[in-house]
């Protein structure tokens, strides 16, 4: 019975996990796993255990302080300069970096379906999408868009976990690429942008705020750091099984692999002509997952940094998310990339990442805010090695913004 209690309990977690293994990670490991096979799992792992020391640190802060990310550094931060200039960085990273993004998320969540007719120049889907988004965010309802994430991240664990062992995969080859980390020749890049798609700064603030609007109180922080703990490792074996099953179907075949709707020709000896749908609706729930929780965590993390008091049905907390989900459909149905809005998420993004760990450990070792549960010394020195690696992410987001790699 306990376990059934904490099993329906799970919850913000798998809000993170929706919101990380939107369709850019499940292109990803798609490509990491075709090639370079099963070598790059340990990168994977690592991520996950990076995105559970930052996402363990911000459940806790919602559930012992009450507050958001966003409330928090406005407490701990008095120097307006200062201030003012975090506000900037959080802005423009979260909010304008998320609206860029979003075309992606709901183009990928319509990749595999290729419905279209002549007198509509764009999948109709599109629209589909954003109005589903639209209507779960307008609800002002936390739960019902809770239970939805987490119905979506099922979805996408049946799909991906299934597809990946119907294809018998070698377990010790995946158990050595787990456990013995191994750079082959180019694979650098890969290893980035794996944990890149992983470790996100807007999580940060999406998982503090919907934490406190679920749990307060000493008695529910093992609650939320088991919904932390199945949440994020649920989400890593999901994109290890996409990982897996591109390794196992790609496995000596010379072939350039661009997107994870490749995935579905070769899966067809398996599956048949159900292969392209068993694919498409794993990519339909990658994006629709992250187009909600994109334009939710942008609400969140500006309406905190801003002061703002209104809560899910506020008006102005309405206006952000809807900006960013609008956005996101008009470059949609244009098939217009904004590559120069995009390039400055990036940028801002890779400043952001980093910046924001550092004030979640400087915020969590503060005994005003976070009473006896604070930092331990242990958390300290592994976040601290996590925002080392958030730094070498981030000067490689602003390298790649720059043009320079």
């Amino acid at each position: 019975m306990k376990l059934i209690k904490k099993i329906r309990n799970i919850g913000p977690g798998a809000m993170v996990a929706a919101a990380f293994i939107g369709p850019g990670t499940v292109t990803t490991a798609t490509i990491a796993g075709s090639s370079f096979g099963y070598t790059l799992l340990w990168a994977v792992a690592f991520s996950i255990l990076a995105t559970f020391i930052l996402q363990e640190m911000a459940a806790r802060l919602g559930v012992m302080s009450g507050k958001g990310l966003g409330e928090a550094i406005r407490a701990k931060i008095s120097h307006r300069g200062l201030f003012l200039g975090v506000s900037v960085l959080v802005i423009g990273a979260v909010l304008i970096g998320n609206a860029a993004y979003e075309a992606g998320n709901i183009t990928g969540a319509v990749l595999g379906f290729g419905l279209s007719w002549s007198w509509i120049p764009f999948n109709p889907l599109i629209v589909v999408i954003g109005i589903v988004a639209f209507l779960l965010l307008w609800s002002g309802k936390y739960r019902l868009i809770e239970r939805s994430l987490v119905v979506l991240v099922s979805i996408m664990g049946v799909v991906f976990f299934v597809a990946a062992l119907s294809l018998k995969p070698d377990f010790g080859q995946i158990l050595r690429g787990l456990f013995v980390p191994n750079l082959p020749q180019g694979s650098l890049v890969m290893v980035v942008s794996l944990i890149g798609t992983t470790v996100v700064p807007y999580n940060l603030f999406l998982h503090a705020s919907s934490v406190k609007n679920r749990w307060k109180g000493t008695n529910q922080l093992s609650t939320a750091r088991t919904d932390t703990f199945v949440s994020v490792i649920g989400g890593g074996i999901i994109t290890m099984a996409i990982l897996i099953t591109s390794a196992v179907a790609f496995e000596g075949l010379q072939k350039e692999v661009n997107s994870a709707s490749d995935l579905a020709l070769q899966l067809e000896p398996l599956l048949g002509s159900w292969s392209t749908y068993f694919i498409a609706f794993g990519f339909l729930a990658a994006g629709l997952s992250s187009s909600i929780t994109a334009p939710l965590a942008a609400a969140y993390a500006t309406s905190e940094i801003l002061g703002w008091k209104e809560g899910l049905k506020g008006r102005r907390f309405r206006w952000v998310w809807i900006a960013v989900l609008t956005t996101g459909v008009v470059f949609s149905c244009l098939g217009f990339k904004p590559t120069l809005v995009i390039l400055f998420a990036q940028f801002a993004n890779g400043l952001l990442l980093p910046i924001m760990a550092g004030f979640l450990l400087w915020i969590m070792n503060d005994h005003r805010i976070m009473g006896d549960h604070y930092n331990n010394t242990w958390t300290n020195v592994l976040g601290i090695l996590v925002i080392l690696i958030t730094v070498v992410l981030g000067i490689k987001s602003i390298l790649s913004a720059t043009n320079l790699v």
